[in-house]
C-alpha cells in the first residue's frame, strides 16, 4: 500500500493509536477518537508484537489496523504494509507537508519539556497551537503528534529527544521543522552519544538540518557550546540574558540578527522576570518556577514568542500561568509545613548540579536532598555520581540521603539505600518542620516520587 493510498484512508479516519487498549475507551468517551473509528498502528517491540492486537482492535472500534505480518490478514480492513513504524512516519511526514505553518521543534540535555510548555503557552496566546504532550518526543510520539496537525492549527512546537547519534537528523526529516532551538548541552544519555563530544554532535544535528534547509535558529547565546555549533552559514535569532533589558534591536555592529533580552530579578523561591513590551516599558512576571536553572527555559518562550509577534502581555499572562507538572520542579508544600522541590521526572550529572546548587540558596534553615541514580551515563557513570556525591557533601546539607546501587558505590559514610522501597520506608519514619526545605531528585527509572505516597 502506497503512503497516498494510505492517507486517503487517513483523512476519512484522521485518529491514529498504536496502544490497543485505548481503543475500547472511545465507546465510553466518543471525544478521544469521535465516532467514526480510528486506525490502528501495529507496533513492534522487544517483547511485544503489535499485529497479534490487530484484531482486537478492529473488534473494540478500529476503523483498520496497519500491519505488517500477512499471517494476520482476515480482510480488508487489514492494511497490509512492509513496516509499521517506517509506514507510521511517513505517514505523519506526507501529513505534516499539507500544511503551510511554522513547526518549531525544540530539543536539549535539559529543560526540553519545560521550556516546550512554556513556548507552546506563549504561542498559545495568539495562534492556535499543535503542542508535544507530556514527553512524547521520541520516534513514535513524533509522528503521533504530527498527525494531530487539522486546519485550525495555526502553528506546531515539536519536543525531540534523543539519546545516540542520528536521533535528531531523524526526527526532523520526519518534522521538516521550519524553525529550531536547543535548550543546552549537558552530560545526559553519555552511555548512547559517547560522552559530551557526542551530545554536542547529535544535538546539533537540528542545527545542521535547519541550515541546510533555510530554517531559522534560535540561540541562547548564554548557554556555553551553542554558539560554536551554528553552522557558518546560518543567520540565527540571538537572545540572552541583560541586567537592563532592551527592546528588539533591528541588527548589531558586527551584522548579527535581532535579539531579545529579559532580566532575572529574584527568586525568592519562585522566579520573577522582566522584559520590555512594545512601547519600551518592562513588565514584570512572577512565574510558578524554581531554581535559575528555568530562567533560560522562560527567556526562550519570551525571544520566540516575541519573534512571533505575540503581545507582550500576553506573555508575560502565559509564564505567570504555566504550573510545572509530571514531577519536574514541582515546589509544594507538605502537611507539616515543609516545603518540597519535586523534581524526580529525570536527572543527569548537568541538572543534578543545578538543583543541588538551587537547593543551597533556598531560604529555609534546613535543607536536605534525597537524590536517586541517574540513568545512561555508560563508563562515566561511577565519575558522574562521585562528583555528584562531592559537591553535595561540600554544601552541607543537614541531612543527604542516596538512593540505589550507583550512589551506592560511592556513599561510604551518609544515609543510603539500595532502591526506592527501602528509601520510601525509610522516609515514612521521618519528622520534619516547617523549618525543612526537601528536594527529591533522580532519574524516571528510580520511581522517587512513590517515596510521597
Amino acid at each position: 500500500m502506497t503512503i497516498e493510498s494510505l492517507y486517503d484512508i487517513f483523512k476519512q479516519y484522521p485518529h491514529v493509536t498504536t496502544d490497543s487498549r485505548r481503543i475500547i475507551e472511545r465507546q465510553r468517551n466518543p471525544d478521544i477518537f469521535g465516532t467514526e473509528g480510528c486506525l490502528f498502528f501495529a507496533l513492534r517491540g522487544d517483547n511485544f508484537d503489535g499485529n497479534t492486537f490487530a484484531e482486537k482492535a478492529l473488534a473494540d472500534g478500529a476503523a483498520f489496523a496497519v500491519i505488517d505480518d500477512a499471517a494476520y490478514q482476515k480482510s480488508e480492513k487489514y492494511l497490509l504494509v512492509d513496516d509499521v513504524l517506517t509506514t507510521l512516519q511517513q505517514l505523519a511526514r506526507h501529513h505534516r507537508r499539507q500544511f503551510d505553518l511554522p513547526v518549531i521543534a525544540i530539543t536539549g540535555s535539559n529543560g526540553k519539556t519545560t521550556t516546550k510548555e512554556l513556548v507552546a503557552a506563549a504561542m498559545n496566546a495568539k495562534y492556535n497551537t499543535l503542542f508535544t504532550q507530556g514527553n512524547l518526543n521520541n520516534h513514535i510520539g513524533v509522528p503521533l503528534t504530527l498527525l494531530q496537525l487539522t486546519a485550525e492549527h495555526e502553528t506546531a512546537i515539536i519536543e525531540m529527544g534523543a539519546n545516540h547519534q542520528g536521533e535528531i537528523h531523524a526526527l526532523c526529516t520526519i518534522t521538516e521543522p521550519t524553525h529550531g532551538l536547543i535548550t543546552n548541552i549537558g552530560k545526559a544519555h553519555l552511555e548512547g552519544f559517547g560522552g559530551i563530544e557526542g551530545v554536542k554532535k547529535g544535538k546539533s544535528e537540528m542545527y545542521r538540518w535547519l541550515a541546510a534547509h533555510r530554517g531559522t535558529i534560535f540561540l541562547n547565546e548564554d548557554e556555553p557550546f551553542l554558539a560554536e555549533l551554528v553552522p557558518a552559514e546560518a543567520r540565527p535569532i540571538r537572545y540572552h540574558r541583560s541586567k537592563n533589558p532592551s527592546p528588539m534591536t533591528p541588527s548589531r555592529e558586527d551584522g548579527t540578527q535581532a535579539h531579545y533580552q529579559a532580566r532575572l530579578e529574584s527568586q525568592d523561591p519562585f522566579l520573577t522576570v522582566s522584559f520590555l513590551n512594545e512601547k519600551g516599558e518592562i513588565l514584570q512576571a512572577t512565574t510558578h518556577l524554581v531554581g535559575e536553572y528555568n530562567f533560560n527555559n522562560v527567556l526562550t518562550a519570551i525571544a520566540v514568542g516575541k519573534y512571533f509577534k505575540v503581545p507582550a502581555w500576553k506573555i508575560r499572562q502565559a509564564i505567570v500561568d504555566y504550573l510545572p507538572t509530571m514531577n519536574r520542579s514541582q515546589i509544594l508544600t507538605l502537611n507539616d509545613g515543609v516545603t518540597l522541590i519535586l523534581d524526580a521526572y529525570n536527572a543527569n550529572p548537568s541538572s543534578m548540579r543545578q538543583a543541588l546548587l538551587n537547593l543551597s540558596t533556598m531560604p529555609q534553615p534546613r535543607k536536605v536532598a534525597i537524590l536517586g541514580d541517574m540513568r545512561e551515563l555508560g563508563d562515566e557513570s561511577a565519575a558522574e555520581h562521585l562528583a555528584i556525591l562531592t559537591l553535595a557533601k561540600s554544601l552541607h546539607f543537614n541531612q543527604l540521603v542516596t538512593v540505589g546501587s550507583e550512589f551506592g558505590r560511592q556513599n561510604t559514610e551518609g544515609v543510603h539505600f539500595e532502591n526506592t522501597d527501602a528509601a520510601k520506608a525509610w522516609f515514612k519514619t521521618q519528622t520534619f518542620d516547617d523549618t525543612t526545605c526537601l528536594l527529591i531528585k533522580g532519574s524516571r527509572g528510580m520511581k522517587l516520587e512513590t517515596l510521597l505516597t
